[in-house]
């Protein structure tokens, strides 16, 4: 309905701002306005102020700033029409009236949703009598309670072929009705009319004023086909508009500030029973525009949920390239992961709403996952790769509209970007490049030992992918020294976790570290992780092959310190080597590095080789320059 400017200036006038809002914040006059803490942030100095006579409030802290009908809208989750009757109706200004082809409409809409209704009651009913016996045994093994059953209210479609379209037709609803309603089929062959639920679980899909609009049923058949049917698209049920559980979690979102997004209505009902009452889901469909803008009327900031698997991280990826273009300030989205073949009625069910939690809690930022996913694109190993990676950046975020949200993320994104192809600083003498006019000079530096992604990062992700390693190399473990604070508190953290619970799983351990401290610190190195090349920092990598490699990666340790330590003491002779010496002397590192690996090579062998690499090393540092050459620092 269309409402005119008189309509709602009256409604306005009728209605001062300061009213409506100190029904949420406290307010207190300050000169000719009103000032109050922000009811969007959190904040301890009032930040939000209202002004009766211009119509409007404003707050400071996070930008946002309307009238009487938006601040309802912004806090309660309401559209504007049900921003507007409830003002109006509080204002008691009568309603416009609807002009006639707008009240046929409406009664024709009405007749469908008294169709649903009576369909939900019929398919209540079904399920609590005799012939409901195996469908509500079925809901019970899903772990639904009698409770959440009758909240949710859960039936059951019989399986008869009419059996719901004889009932109907009975209490005076026609078929056409049923059919618009998306409650029976018409066969294009002539055929009679059919019941479109048939042997199902029958759940109602409710619109924002908690009436039924559609059903989503759960297949009881293990043979049938979909396992899950929704209703049809009808002039009640539009899927890319449809949030389910809207209605229901609206005030419990509003209160936390936090919204969880499910890909199913299952998984909804199962987080609602264990407390998370700000639970939704978006009926499978991809997201769309008028789907992120309902989640936003509930929270600035909504959490969706994805399995941990291949599917998961698919789905998420497709997701971003519909969000991108919708963000504004202050709105955006999060991603949570969740083990691998778990969904979220999995997880609360085996490991309880703390790990759920854990998981929310380390949701990652939309910026983070749009980093992620184009990392893992393909590698970056070369200059035109680099190129090609840094292009794909730019057409993402050329795809955001909001000028001021697009130049963050071309901030963020530069930031990132300088950070990765930044060289990484050499520590030891002599590790100083010179510079000429300002410009770094290349250098032939010496393959890097086995370790150069950090040998504390990969024992700590290890450790954390497969904490059965720690039985087997407690000792090793225990003599690892990381110089980095933070890292070797996540490893003394992960350690002791494993310790404290000899039969921990991944997925328990990761949450765990995920609700301390060293939560941050591990998302990066999983998200940095993605494209290092050791497979036995991989969760799936097989148990024989990551002990192989894990006591390959410890012996390379024990043998290159002091080669380690002699390379970067000795930067000086190595910039000045010819190519020749310079390949003799890189196969002789190689040389020790491999001799490293063998633990069943002996004592002798291994001084040779280091007693070769040493002859050749000293014998550098005393040759003479050659003319016109300088030493590099």
């Amino acid at each position: 309905m269309k409402f005119t400017d008189s309509f709602l200036d009256e409604v306005r006038a009728r209605l001062p701002v300061s009213q409506v809002v100190s029904r949420r914040v406290q307010l207190k006059r300050a000169g000719r306005e009103w000032k109050g803490l922000s009811p969007f942030n959190k904040e301890k100095t009032p930040s939000f102020t209202v002004n009766d006579q211009k119509g409007f409030y404003h707050c400071f802290s996070s930008g946002r700033h309307g009238d009487i009908f938006r601040f309802v809208m912004e806090t309660e989750g309401l559209s504007f029409p049900e921003a507007v009757e409830r003002l109006a109706g509080e204002a008691g200004v009568p309603m416009p009236a609807p002009d006639p082809q707008y009240e046929r409409t409406v009664k024709e809409r009405l007749g469908l949703m008294d169709a649903l209704e009576a369909a939900a009651k019929l398919f209540e009913q079904a399920l609590r009598s005799g012939a409901g016996r195996d469908a509500l045994s079925y809901a019970e093994g899903r772990g639904l309670s009698h409770e959440t059953i009758h909240e949710f209210r859960i039936g059951l479609a019989p399986a008869g072929r009419d059996t719901l379209k004889t009932e109907l037709l009975k209490k005076g609803f026609t078929e056409p009705q049923l059919l618009d309603a998306g409650l029976i089929i018409k066969p294009d062959d002539g055929r009679p009319t059919y019941d479109r639920f048939r042997n199902r679980l029958a759940i109602p899909i409710l619109d924002a004023k908690s009436r039924v609009v559609g059903f989503g049923a759960r297949a009881l058949s293990p043979d049938a086909q979909p396992k899950y049917l929704n209703s049809p698209e009808t002039r009640l049920f539009d899927k890319g508009s449809m949030v389910f559980n809207f209605a229901r979690a609206r005030s419990s979102a509003f209160e936390k500030g936090e919204l969880v997004v499910t890909e199913g209505y299952m998984d909804v009902i199962a987080l609602h029973q264990a407390g998370f009452k700000n639970a939704v889901a978006t009926l499978g469909t991809a997201f769309t525009a008028r789907q992120m803008e309902q989640l936003w009327q509930l929270a600035p900031e909504p959490v969706i949920c994805f399995d941990g698997d291949r599917a998961g991280e698919a789905a998420a990826a497709r997701a971003v390239d519909r969000m991108l273009p919708v963000l504004r300030e202050g709105h955006s989205f999060r991603f949570a992961f969740l083990p691998q073949g778990q969904d979220p009625d999995d997880l609360v069910r085996s490991a309880g709403p703390a790990a759920f939690s854990a998981y929310l809690k380390n949701a990652m930022p939309l910026i983070d996952m749009v980093w992620r996913r184009e990392m893992a694109a393909g590698s970056i190993d070369t200059p035109e790769r680099r190129a090609a990676f840094e292009a794909r950046l730019e057409t993402l975020l050329n795809d955001i509209e909001n000028s001021r949200v697009r130049e963050h993320y071309r901030r963020d994104i530069k930031n990132r970007l300088f950070e990765l192809w930044r060289p990484q600083p050499h520590s030891g003498k002599g590790s100083k490049q010179t510079r000429q006019n300002g410009a770094r000079l290349p250098r032939r530096d010496v393959p890097p030992p086995p370790t150069a992604y950090g040998f504390g990062t990969m024992v700590a992700l290890a450790l954390v992918n497969h904490p059965w390693l720690l039985d087997q190399f407690a000792e090793e473990i225990a003599s690892v020294d990381v110089p980095d604070r933070k890292l070797s508190g996540l490893l003394t953290a992960a350690t002791q976790t494993i310790l404290d619970d000899h039969a921990v799983t991944r997925d328990a351990l990761i949450a765990a570290l995920r609700d301390g401290p060293h939560g941050a610190l591990l998302d990066r190195l999983f998200l940095e992780s993605h494209h290092v090349r050791h497979t036995f920092l991989k969760a799936e990598t097989p148990r024989d092959e990551v002990e192989e490699h894990f006591a390959d990666m410890l012996y390379r340790w024990r043998a290159l310190p002091t080669l380690t330590r002699e390379i970067a003491e000795s930067a000086d002779a190595i910039a000045n080597m010819t190519e020749s010496e310079f390949e003799r002397f890189a196969a002789l590192q190689q040389e020790v590095a491999s001799v490293g690996l063998r633990p069943d090579t002996d004592d002798a062998a291994m001084r040779d080789s280091k007693q070769r690499f040493e002859d050749t090393l000293a014998r550098l540092k005393k040759k003479p320059l050659s003319k016109g050459r300088r030493r590099p620092g």
